[in-house]
């Protein structure tokens, strides 16, 4: 069995491009910049960054392109794959490889922005309206009997 996974965790390097394909569908394209860190050979810190291309397809391109910019975190799962095509003016052959998406994650913001929230609709990024906390009166009430742990079914 082969594998050709890969997973990205960095921040936009710009905003996503949304286009339409001829079959109806939405494709994104955008970039993404990962740092590494590590010591030379002097034991001196050097910090390396990567850039990377990523396609998107279908609804979650149209996700993407609507709440991602430019600058925000994003974690990116997918499959690597390399295009090849003539350039017709010159004649010459041109590569492209990039990460085709599978699954993502919106990153989360910087802390004290939107009070750690993503500026997303509930609906997207998964938060929820807060409850308040309950007041000492209105303390969870347990139940009297003993649990029995022949009654739990797994």
């Amino acid at each position: 069995m082969y594998l050709n996974k890969a997973f990205l965790y960095g921040n936009l390097t710009r905003d996503p491009e949304l286009k339409a394909l001829p079959s109806g569908g939405q494709v994104a394209n955008f970039g993404i910049a990962t740092n590494r860190t590590y010591k030379d050979k002097n034991g001196q810190k050097q910090e390396a960054t990567e850039f990377h291309n990523i396609v998107a397809f279908g609804r979650t391109a149209e996700v993407i392109a609507q709440y991602m910019k430019k600058g925000r975190p994003i974690f990116v799962e997918g499959r690597i794959q390399t295009r090849s095509w003539d350039d017709k003016e010159s004649g010459k052959k041109n590569y492209r490889t990039e990460i085709v998406v599978d699954n993502f994650q919106f990153g989360s913001s910087a802390a004290g922005e939107n009070g750690g929230r993503t500026g997303l609709p509930a609906s997207v990024d998964g938060a929820h309206e807060e409850q308040p906390a309950p007041k000492d009166d209105e303390a969870i009430k347990y139940p009297d009997e003993e649990i029995n742990p022949e009654d739990i079914p797994f």
